[in-house]
């Protein structure tokens, strides 16, 4: 079902009469549709016949005037039905409610040339800190671009610290990024950003449930978070103190049934009690790399990452009983076959073979005085790659 234009219309005025995320109305929009809420709030009328004050200001909107005023802006306003709604929102749903605030938008407004259905349809969160650490926007940039460099949008907030360190690394990457505001898509805020926002614009999409002009406010920020989480396959938290707002998107995250990732930081660092206190918990899962970003919110199979491990050593491919030789071998000075027998514990014919094929493995040199380790087989020596 396309969004024809009184539903539209219908959509704009009610998003004017209440706050975003407001869990009552859209409660009402999902069971009777936003054209008779709109139409029964419209035609509101108190005991003496007198409009009520929700009529009053209905009556007072012009959605579609708001329309083309935007439209002249290019900033469009995407619904439900539209081919570009990205679909992953409905899930908001059945994610109840959070600071009073809940429900599947009743529109997006966005500004920029791409679908956002398109940007949305493999993409992830990428939040944190304002505050944040050198440390921190650093690790937020490198898993940006690696999530951007694998044809993955990386989704923020446009604020200071990690979400401006996610789009930028994104954008270094040549791949795609969204930001979702907490005020009109054709405000820039923080006002710093307004060349960011409107690259991002250019190159990808603006996101907002509020109208053009609207400013933000602590309560939309917190319905904001909401979107953030919901716009994307999973979330990555890469710094957050124990009252970020981060945490917000991070418990929206969690109520939609989506992987939540944690950043470790320094145990020392305020900015990552909150990332550890969600890892400590079980809530989110620890990443260090883009790599294991993608492997957690990729198709089963995608991406997977190899177990690291130690480079191996020349004596960790030998047979257990040549390293037990190998181990009664001494470093410096040096010691007869027989007397390695003995502290090897193992016979003295075996022994003697068994160092014959150490020596041409480089692993023992023979001296006139006995038998001592070569330089490749002393301790801490890595040898060449397994």
């Amino acid at each position: 079902m396309t969004c024809g234009l009184e539903e539209r219309l219908a959509r704009v005025a009610l998003g004017r009469l209440a706050e975003p995320g407001d869990p009552r109305l859209a409660r009402l929009v999902a069971e009777l549709g936003a054209v008779e809420v709109y139409a029964h709030l419209r035609e509101d009328r108190d005991v003496t016949g007198v409009s009520t004050d929700i009529a009053s200001r209905l009556a007072g909107l012009d959605p579609e005037g708001e329309l083309q005023r935007a439209g002249r802006q290019g900033i469009r306003f995407v619904c439900p039905g539209d081919p570009e709604w990205p679909a992953p929102v409905a899930d908001l749903e059945r994610a109840g409610t959070l600071n009073g605030r809940g429900g599947v938008p009743l529109g997006l407004w966005v500004r920029g040339a791409g679908s956002l259905a398109d940007l949305c349809g493999r993409s992830v969160s990428v939040v944190g800190s304002r505050s944040a650490t050198t440390y921190g926007v650093a690790v937020a940039g490198e898993i940006a671009a690696h999530l951007a460099g694998e044809g993955v949008t990386v989704v923020s907030g446009a604020a200071f610290g990690i979400d401006q360190a996610a789009h930028r690394g994104a954008v270094a990457a040549g791949g795609g990024t969204g930001a979702v505001l907490a005020c009109g898509v054709d405000r820039a805020y923080p006002a710093a950003h307004r060349g960011l926002l409107d690259h991002l614009a250019a190159e990808g999409a603006v996101v907002s449930e509020l109208a053009p002009g609207c400013a933000p406010t602590r309560l939309r920020f917190l319905a904001r978070n909401r979107l953030i989480a919901a716009l994307a396959r999973g979330t990555v938290v890469v710094e957050a103190a124990l009252r970020s707002g981060a945490l917000n998107t991070a418990n929206w995250t969690t109520r939609l049934n989506r992987p939540l990732l944690g950043v470790p930081g320094p145990i020392t660092s305020a900015p990552s009690q909150g990332v550890h206190q969600l890892i400590r918990s079980g809530a989110a899962t620890l990443v260090t790399s883009g790599e294991e970003v993608l492997e957690l919110v990729g198709a089963a199979g995608e991406h997977l990452v190899e177990v690291p491990r130690g480079r191996a050593r020349p004596r960790d491919r030998l047979p257990l009983r040549s390293q037990q030789v190998l181990d009664a071998v001494p470093v410096a000075a040096c010691a007869r076959a027989d007397s390695i027998a003995r502290t090897a514990g193992l016979g003295l014919v075996e022994v003697r073979s068994t160092l014959v094929r150490l020596r041409a493995h480089g692993l023992v040199e023979e001296l006139p005085t006995g038998w001592r380790l070569a330089a490749l087989a002393h301790p801490g020596a890595d040898g060449p790659p397994a």
